[in-house]
């Protein structure tokens, strides 16, 4: 690839190059051209301001204080053609004022206050990008090495990785940088120096089987990236024959960015771009309405980002919707965006049965068909699995002893007409709601109903007496790493965690919605906590949604996801949301009906094998009578192709 805007085939990647002209007719007054300018300029002050500051909660209200200078600022511009690099300069300028104020507060501040300008690992866009894009091998190393680099670092490397996919020029970062040509080489170099370390330090906790003296200094580390254990853990590494001898096959950092596709802006940012200049103007008014969107769930037909993935507005597409930069690394961007769509609302409408339950979805007006359910393509069996501890073995509050299920099949379901029909025709052993209870649902004989505790919202007395009631398993909350969905911090759902226990309830994890096999992720710090507190968890619930539509390979990668998980935990395993959606081209495709179905058979198939694996629940029993969908039966009911392969599995 060359710094001067194309990749090595000679194309320009350039996203949002304004022309002279465009920056004139803004200049001299022109709405529409100031509309466009915004909206044109949105991917890559995201792009740049995402990823240097690490994917803090801050990121939106960042993006849109630099555009609001570069619209206050524009008739000062004297020279049209300087536009792009003096945009860069001036994002720059606001990552670095904003980490001022961070570095300030934090010296003020202190407890929880300091807490909440710490940005959740979970939440980071570095596990986004993986499993979006299914990253493998050194690609996901390099995704993984940037949460080591210092803030600084950081920055630097969102404009070189800029340069370094045709975004950007060499003239355009020294510029924002305020440097010489020369002086900028030196600093790249010494970050990509950094980056090389990082990512030894990522070769070396992956690799398996482990290193002893690796695993021995890292008994006391909490997981967290940072630079002492960075100073500590390379210190290790070269001395080490067997962990410097992993890191000797590494590919320059540059050689591995070819190739990777575009993330788009994130949806409720897209669509604040998308109104351009009018945005711009007001911005400041309405930041931390934008941002409490991002934490909550947006209502409206935007696109969305539930669980992994986002996804672009219809309303967006045309402008800034438009997909942006290169691979988003280590924080482009704050938390995920509304929940809404056709499953999105599905979702919502099962959470609403329950009144104790916080919907986590609940569209104001009915979604459009663009706007639909985003998940991970994948989640990769070659995620890192270094030693940590698994779930206690002394439980404060014992649970029951339940025999054996004859079956694991289950669905997650909500009422739809003749879902009753639609539960008993499906052949289910069991089925849940995302709720304590089953409002317009009659439990056919035979089938059990697993209550769930969502969320926080969801820890009242009156859900738990529900859930005590409902048989002798409970569900973890819904998704807590997500912020579309129950949106807790690990040490949220720890506090609340003992109120679960003293059901007496065989207790399932909180399921989070990705990395059930990372080290240092929610789920691993989850169990980490609970063992250390002797809380009690008797088994893992996961969710897993596909990608690749080729059955073999998803089986395959389904299969290596459920094993990882239970080799990091050594306890039973149930899949509570699993089907085939693949969302790397920005919106949600689906397989064929047949494709779906034959996953479906030989998916089944496989899980009905692990003896680890005690229960599955395809997502969902409803099917969009109107949209594609992963749903088995629409309105009637009437089985689709993947319902009757669910009717025909066994398991």
């Amino acid at each position: 690839m060359t710094s001067g805007g194309t990749t090595s085939g000679g194309r320009s990647r350039r996203t949002g190059a304004a022309s002279a002209g465009t920056v004139l007719a803004a200049r001299g007054g022109d709405a529409r051209a100031l509309d466009l300018l915004v909206a044109e300029s949105l991917p890559l002050v995201y792009n740049i301001v995402g990823r240097a500051l690490d994917g803090h909660p801050d990121t939106d209200d960042v993006v849109q204080e630099t555009l609001l200078r570069v619209v206050r600022g524009l008739g000062e511009l004297r020279e049209p053609e300087a536009y792009r690099s003096w945009l860069v300069a001036i994002a720059v300028r606001q990552v670095r004022d904003r980490e001022r104020e961070r570095s300030s507060s934090r010296s003020r501040q202190a407890g929880l206050d300091t807490a909440e300008e710490i940005p959740d690992p979970a939440s980071d866009f570095t596990a986004l990008t993986v499993l979006r894009l299914g990253l493998t091998d050194q690609r996901r190393e390099v995704a993984e090495a940037t949460r080591w680099l210092d803030e600084d670092d950081r920055a630097l490397l969102a404009l070189w990785w800029l340069e370094e996919t045709g975004e950007i020029g060499r003239s355009e970062l020294a510029e924002a940088l305020g440097l010489s040509a020369r002086h900028t080489s030196v600093r790249v170099q010494r970050m990509k120096e950094q980056m090389q370390t990082a990512r030894t330090i990522v070769r070396a906790l992956r690799a398996e089987p482990g290193c002893p003296g690796l695993y021995e200094l890292t008994r006391t580390w909490d997981g967290t990236p940072g630079a002492l254990w960075r100073k500590r853990l390379a210190r290790h590494i070269r001395d080490c024959a067997v962990c410097d001898g992993q890191s000797r096959s590494l590919f320059p950092v540059g050689q591995l960015l070819g190739g990777l596709p575009l993330l788009p802006v994130p949806p409720a940012l897209a669509d604040w771009g998308a109104r351009g200049a009018q945005n711009a103007q007001s911005a400041l008014p309405h930041t931390a309405a934008l941002r409490r969107g991002h934490r909550a769930a947006s209502k409206g037909g935007r696109a969305l980002l539930h669980g992994r993935v986002f996804a672009v507005s219809a309303a967006a597409t045309g402008v800034a919707g438009v997909a942006v930069a290169a691979l988003l690394v280590a924080g482009l961007g704050t938390g995920p965006a509304a929940d809404t769509g056709p499953v999105a609302a599905d979702r919502s409408a099962a959470a609403a049965t329950a009144p104790d339950v916080p919907s986590p979805t609940t569209p104001s007006a009915p979604p459009s068909p663009a706007a639909t359910h985003s998940r991970t393509a994948s989640n990769s069996a070659s995620a890192s699995r270094s030693a940590a501890p698994g779930a206690s073995k002394a439980p404060a509050v014992q649970a029951p002893v339940v025999p054996a299920s004859s079956s694991k099949k289950g669905v997650s379901a909500w009422s739809f007409s003749g879902v009753n029909s639609a539960l008993t025709q499906s052949g289910a052993s069991w089925y849940y709601t995302w709720s304590t209870t089953h409002s317009g649902i009659t439990t056919p004989t035979g089938v059990g109903f697993v209550p769930m505790i969502w969320g926080s919202g969801s820890v009242t007395a009156t859900a738990l007496a529900q859930a005590k009631s409902a048989g002798p398993y409970l569900l973890g909350f819904n998704e807590p790493d997500m912020s579309a969905q129950s949106h807790m911090t690990v040490d949220q759902a720890l506090q609340f965690w003992p109120q679960l226990e003293a059901t007496g309830k065989v207790l399932g994890s909180p399921a989070v919605a990705y990395g059930g096999d990372t080290a240092g992720g929610w789920l691993d710090r989850f169990m980490s906590g609970a063992k250390a507190k002797g809380y009690r968890v008797d088994f893992i619930a996961l969710h897993w949604y596909g990608g690749d539509f080729t059955t073999t390979d998803a089986v395959a990668q389904l299969r290596g996801y459920l094993q990882a998980v239970h080799d990091r935990y050594h306890l039973p395993i149930w899949l509570t949301e699993y089907a085939l959606i693949n969302f790397s081209g920005g919106t949600s495709s689906y397989p064929t009906g047949p494709q779906q179905a034959a996953f479906v058979t030989a998916s089944t198939k496989m899980l009905a094998g692990l003896d680890y694996l005690q229960r599955y629940a395809w997502f969902a029993l409803p099917a969009s009578d109107t949209a594609a969908s992963t749903g088995l039966f629409r309105s009637g009911p009437v089985a689709t192709d993947a319902g009757r392969a669910f009717e025909s599995a066994g398991g």
